[in-house]
């Protein structure tokens, strides 16, 4: 994709909308319906991906398999239960959706927060950890 564009998989149930919220924000996201398997990352596009946006912690066993397509891809998980302890400490980012709407993480993720540079010179965005707030533009 030209410029800063953002690919992201979103796998899972996505029942927050968090694949919309990163399309509206003109990210190119493709689907996981079903089983997380390396077949259906393949598909989905993982190769090329920023991003995995997992949304259903039963398909962790999906996160290595990930991984080991694209090691550079960054796997968030969006979900309310907590990753099983085999897979927890592969993802890179875990996000309640209690705590972080799904405009707020799409807002992050496509400005290159966890794991992205936002600007392309391959280091990472200052103000762009979710979290952070604004802190950046107040100075």
């Amino acid at each position: 994709m030209a410029g800063n564009a953002r690919t992201a998989v979103v796998a899972g149930p996505d029942e927050h909308g968090v694949g919309e919220e990163l399309t509206a924000l003109d990210a190119a996201v493709t689907r996981v319906e079903g089983v997380v398997s390396a077949s259906a990352l393949k598909t989905a596009g993982i190769a090329d991906a920023d991003y995995l946006v997992l949304t259903d912690a039963d398909e962790a066993t999906g996160i290595p398999v990930a991984k080991e397509l694209n090691p550079s891809v960054t796997v968030v998980t969006y979900a309310d239960r907590s990753l099983p302890e085999f897979v927890a400490g592969v993802a890179d980012l875990a996000v309640d959706p209690a705590l972080v709407t799904p405009t707020l993480l799409a807002e992050e993720l496509v400005a290159g927060g966890p794991g992205g540079d936002g600007d392309g010179d391959g280091n990472p965005a200052p103000d762009a950890a979710i979290g952070e707030g604004d802190a950046a533009d107040d100075e």
